[in-house]
């Protein structure tokens, strides 16, 4: 790309062609989001809560970890593609999934999810283990893995059950990270320019791990996501915002309001 991707306004109106990469802010039907300039167009990120969130891309629209009422969805285009990172209550609803699914959607996701489909939503829907890769619309899609390390935390994402995806668009790669601690395969990632990072005790990592795995594989923006849950295990946005300051555009989503 000609233009940094560094390049970045937070206003609607300034926005011009001569800039390959860009977001800003922006409001669909009381939901805010950002828009994410593109060599093959624009990509708006609508969070939705917690790990769920929808994205309006050129190659259609992706729902992403779909949990929750299906009126929480109203207000977006219908998914052409549904992506489940896991089994957990709050990645994964049979019941969600099948009040939204279209007639054309597809769904991807991990193996275990797949066998817990209804025979109805599992032809429409395709499983990726860790390291496999699928095409969506000329989309490419990677399965990458997310587990946990800590010891006391191994129960909660085993090795090798779980995916995160990595996203490549054209001039554009997003990663997704579904539910991980600090991994070296999150650690190895090259070329990202937009990541959704978890952070949240005890079923994940706490701040200063998610920062600092982001601080080494250097997206260009990152939303930090999944932060509030049980057990206290609640994260600070700002405080990851302030880790990265100066390095990597921390984007704050409305996952809670």
């Amino acid at each position: 790309m000609s233009i940094s991707r560094r390049q970045f306004i937070h206003s609607a109106t300034a926005l011009t062609a001569a800039v390959t990469l860009l977001p800003y802010a922006a409001r669909a039907a009381g939901h805010s989001s950002d828009v994410f300039q593109t060599d093959a167009g624009d990509i708006k990120v609508h969070p939705v809560a917690h790990a769920s969130f929808v994205m309006e891309t050129p190659v259609g629209t992706i729902y992403v970890d779909t949990v929750g009422e299906a009126e929480d969805y109203a207000d977006f285009p219908a998914p052409d593609l549904m992506l489940i990172t896991h089994e957990h209550g709050d990645h994964y609803n049979a019941e969600t999934l099948a009040a939204l699914i279209g007639e054309n959607t597809q769904i991807i996701t991990n193996p275990a999810v797949k066998d817990m489909l209804s025979e109805e939503l599992k032809s429409k829907a395709s499983a990726l283990a860790n390291g496999e890769e699928t095409d969506f619309n000329g989309l490419k899609i990677s399965a990458i893995p997310a587990y946990n390390t800590t010891e006391e935390r191994l129960q909660f994402h085993p090795k090798g059950r779980d995916n995160g995806y990595v996203l490549g668009f054209e001039g554009f790669t997003v990663y997704i990270s579904g539910d991980t601690e600090d991994i070296p395969e999150m650690r190895a990632l090259e070329g990202i320019d937009l990541a959704f990072v978890c952070m949240n005790l005890p079923f994940t990592m706490d701040v200063e791990a998610a920062a600092s795995a982001v601080s080494e594989f250097k997206p260009t923006y990152v939303y930090p996501y999944h932060y509030r849950g049980r057990d206290n295990g609640t994260q600070d946005p700002a405080e990851f915002a302030k880790l990265l300051e100066g390095e990597i555009e921390a984007k704050m989503g409305e996952w809670y309001s």
